[in-house]
């Protein structure tokens, strides 16, 4: 057991900065770790599903898989939010309002700098009895996001800078990467359907690894063997850049109370970003009365029994195909 203050502070910095705390985790720690299964699991299979995706067969496994992947999201966000909300009700007020923006089309990251200041502003009008503290939408504002617009070219250049962004900017679970990669790739560069992503998401439970290794997936999909290397390169390399640059910082971080405010806001606003993506994605997912029963079904038994995840999603497959084998 590590009990070290120092290394306490490191993981701390480590759910700051990155959100597979796991493998950032190990540079704070001054150790290695092979990153190779999860991402080449992920390419392996994405090579598969460029190719036989369509397949009545597997297109049933995924059709039954898609509803697990709403309800181990569901069961993330109900862990996390207690957590994230702490019982305040103006972090619960900072949430509701950043899930109304992100809804509306606020880019994910203005939310999320956002929810932390206003969380700074909020702690501080706590704290003074003459002063109140009134929060509406513009606190959490910018300007929303226009219409749909054309699917742009997609280059190797591009893919590896949205996902050094995505790398950079993702907080929290890394759940929390469904909003991203929906609000980059499925609205703003339209590389991927809304059923494209869930089934990269769904690649990324069954494979080695951390959530991540989805980028693998879509990079795959997107551009091939080139395209799965420069995501997957992308995704993992800002966190422990991130890790080493503030390594020196963290005992001094640690102890400001406005830090502490910012990321109790980040934290909440990054719960209700997974909140609105998941409302997102079931629309793709929940398709039917089966699928609804799946994911209900999944979704309790991972919140009350807590069974393993890897069984709903073999029962999932399992249901999918015999349902589309009896059409």
């Amino acid at each position: 057991m590590i009990v070290a203050p120092g290394t306490r502070d490191a993981v701390g910095a480590v759910v700051c900065v990155d959100d597979d705390h796991d493998l950032v985790g190990v540079r704070h720690l001054g150790e290695e770790r092979i990153l190779g299964d999860g991402p080449r699991g992920a390419g392996l299979l994405a090579w598969a599903y460029t190719r036989f995706g369509a397949i009545p067969q597997i297109a049933g496994i995924l059709y039954g898989i898609k509803p697990v992947v709403i309800a181990v999201v569901l069961q993330a966000l109900w862990n996390l939010a207690p957590k994230a909300v702490k019982k305040s009700v103006w972090l619960g007020g900072i949430g509701i309002l950043a899930g109304m923006a992100f809804g509306v089309g606020e880019d994910a990251v203005v939310v999320l700098i956002a929810g932390g200041i206003a969380s700074i502003v909020a702690r501080q009008a706590t704290t003074k009895k003459d002063m109140t503290l009134v929060l509406t939408p513009s606190v959490l504002g910018g300007v929303t996001a226009g219409g749909a617009s054309v699917a742009a070219q997609a280059t190797l250049v591009t893919l590896l800078l949205t996902f050094l962004k995505i790398g950079t900017v993702i907080f929290g679970s890394g759940y929390v990467l469904l909003a991203f990669l929906r609000t980059d790739l499925v609205d703003r560069l339209h590389w991927l359907t809304e059923s494209q992503l869930l089934d990269a998401v769904a690649v990324g439970q069954v494979t080695p690894g951390p959530v991540l290794t989805t980028a693998t997936f879509i990079g795959y999909v997107i551009a091939g063997g080139w395209g799965a290397v420069l995501a997957t390169v992308g995704i993992f390399l800002p966190g422990f850049v991130l890790v080493a640059i503030t390594r020196p910082i963290v005992a001094r971080v640690r102890h400001s109370e406005v830090a502490a405010s910012f990321l109790d806001g980040v934290n909440v606003v990054a719960v209700a970003l997974m909140a609105v993506v998941t409302v997102q994605l079931g629309r793709a997912a929940l398709v039917d009365a089966l699928t609804i029963a799946i994911a209900i079904g999944a979704a309790m038994a991972l919140i009350r029994f807590k069974l393993n995840t890897t069984w709903l999603i073999a029962g999932g497959a399992l249901l999918g195909s015999l349902a589309r084998a009896l059409q």
